[in-house]
């Protein structure tokens, strides 16, 4: 297999992971907090992409093992992942007809390193949504590319989570003007509901 068909997968990772993690929510709201006080950026950012990295493996691997050892629930794993792309496209185009910001407060208390990593802990793995984004969505789109492109795919899901991720912590006081508008999040949600739908529809007909 050339280069090019590795890509492909890839980039199909990059662009679904990118899509479940951009969206206003407690963990990014935090990330977005951190890095516009500049307190322990680098640290919440490596917790964030190493738990997404740590997630997205045990999606792709575990998924895909039970699918193997169980082949007669593919069609139930499969249809729950489109219902589950197609019920986040809804929401999220609900967003963009109903945008609104993303903001962190420069009047609360700076807070200890202790107490950052694990309210950014809690945030990421005592989330629910969190364990259906990367272990079960992922898992499931990544279980319809081919065997040996499957870990392709969740490479790029992981390049997302860090590129996002990076870009929110250390690029926060740049951002904040941006994502205090809602016509920003308008823009992002109609690009992810469209991602979305277009996936979920791909993934109900085994495309």
């Amino acid at each position: 297999m050339d280069f090019t068909g590795l890509l492909t997968p890839a980039a199909l990772g990059f662009g679904t992971g990118l899509a479940l993690i951009v969206a206003i929510g407690s963990q990014n709201a935090f990330v977005l907090r951190q890095g516009i006080r500049g307190e322990y950026v680098a640290a919440v950012v490596l917790v964030c992409s190493v738990s997404d990295a740590i997630l997205i493996a045990a999606g792709i691997a575990g998924v895909g093992a039970l699918l193997q050892a169980n082949p007669v629930i593919v069609s139930v794993v499969r249809f729950a992942g489109a219902a589950f792309l197609v019920a986040y496209g809804v929401m999220a185009a609900r967003r963009a007809l109903r945008p609104g910001a993303l903001t962190a407060s420069g009047r609360q208390p700076a807070v200890g390193l202790g107490a950052a990593l694990s309210t950014v802990l809690a945030l990421t793995w005592l989330n629910p949504h969190v364990y259906l984004d990367t272990v079960l969505l992922l898992g499931s789109v990544a279980d319809q590319q081919a065997q040996d492109l499957r870990w392709w795919f969740g490479a790029g899901a992981i390049a997302a989570s860090v590129a996002w991720f990076s870009a929110l912590g250390f690029g926060a006081r740049a951002l904040r003007p941006f994502f205090a508008r809602p016509s920003s999040w308008r823009i992002l949600d109609g690009l992810v509901a469209a991602v979305m739908l277009t996936l979920g529809i791909r993934l109900a007909i085994g495309g």
